[in-house]
């Protein structure tokens, strides 16, 4: 589960052309933080989670891998 989660937090991070830094920046992360759960080393909260699909405008579904549909 944490390598989907972070395969689909890289996309959406590289698709609104934000670095690491940046998007831990605007999320109140680490840059390192944000590498680690992006490499599935590290398991976001769920306070993480909401957090990213709310930056995103995902849901959490399509975070978790549940649903296609953003």
């Amino acid at each position: 589960m944490k390598e989907k989660i972070g395969k689909l937090v890289r996309q959406l991070r590289e698709d609104a052309n934000l670095s690491q830094t940046a998007l831990g920046s605007h999320l109140q992360m680490s840059q390192r933080k944000i590498s680690y759960i992006e490499n599935g080393q590290f398991e976001p909260s769920t306070e993480d989670i909401v957090a990213i699909c709310r930056f995103f405008g995902v849901s959490a579904d399509y975070l978790l891998g549940l649903s296609d549909k953003k």
